[in-house]
């Protein structure tokens, strides 16, 4: 008598659970219609891991991949960041696959849009106040404290400080003097984590995230993210499950995560790591 050859069935991870009852109703919608389901996801943080310089920020390990799977069977698979298309393009390129379903990219805050499928992208002119912007910006940062940089988005600019001595103490100090500069030429100063964005007035990520839902006859929606920006998401996720649309929002955790978002969220995964577990749980269940 031979030993039997045929393998063990691959043990699949257990879908995590919610912890409020919308985001369990929200998951359940997304599991049992994937194909009316948007899954939004931000970049810095939920899918790339925080780094000193912004330039360095790829994917967490299997990120793109997961996307990939993910992508060719939910109805809409979204990044929503305020990074331009073009550098979130770039970061990932050496993990994209040829094969990415119907994955968007949303880049400044749904400005900007990459599609997967037709490889274009379409960008508007950035508003005249960015050019004027930059000559102010970089007399006003002239005492800035060490480690203080420019990221140049050309529709945003945006004030790093995370390489300073003392970044929040920087941030606090700098951020009233830019707030009011950036009124001056039109623009919004948005905080972030150790960084403040000078960008366009009214665009945000629950405003693109909204837009897209309606755009894509979405019935359930998965949005996830780490920082100060992706609370309007969180809010439109609020907004169209009172009309009837399932959400669930997802907080890529990290100890720079702001308490407010930790505490909107519906689920806690650990960082990008845990973010790709997450998609990958959710490949699993509808069988990707």
């Amino acid at each position: 008598m031979t030993e039997s050859s045929t393998s063990p069935p691959a043990t699949v991870e257990p879908t995590p659970t919610p912890r409020t009852l919308a985001g369990g109703a929200g998951l359940a919608a997304l599991l049992t219609a994937p194909e009316k389901a948007l899954i939004a996801l931000d970049y810095d943080g939920t899918l790339a891991p925080i780094v000193a310089r912004p330039a360095d920020a790829v994917p967490a390990p299997g990120a793109m991949a997961a996307l990939g799977r993910i992508a060719r069977r939910v109805g809409t698979v979204a990044i929503i960041t305020g990074r331009p298309v073009d550098v979130v393009l770039s970061l990932t390129q050496a993990q994209r696959s040829a094969d990415l379903g119907r994955l968007l990219v949303l880049g400044q805050y749904g400005l900007q849009r990459w599609d997967a499928e037709t490889g274009q992208v379409t960008s508007p002119d950035p508003l005249p106040g960015v050019s004027t912007l930059r000559t102010a910006l970089a007399e006003a940062l002239i005492d800035a404290p060490p480690g203080t940089s420019v990221e140049d988005k050309r529709h945003a600019l945006v004030v790093h400080v995370r390489r300073t001595a003392d970044p929040d103490a920087t941030l606090a100090a700098l951020a009233p003097a830019l707030s009011r500069l950036a009124q001056e030429h039109g623009l919004e100063a948005a905080p972030g984590k150790r960084v403040l964005e000078l960008r366009p007035p009214g665009h945000d990520k629950g405003q693109a995230l909204r837009a897209l839902a309606a755009e894509r006859g979405a019935r359930s929606l998965l949005v996830a993210g780490d920082d100060y920006g992706d609370l309007p998401a969180f809010e439109a996720v609020d907004e169209l499950r009172a009309s009837g649309i399932g959400g669930i929002t997802v907080c890529s955790d990290s100890p720079e995560v702001p308490e407010v978002l930790r505490e909107r969220a519906d689920l806690v995964v650990g960082g990008p790591a845990g973010m790709v577990t997450l998609l990958e749980v959710l490949a699993d269940r509808l069988g990707t």
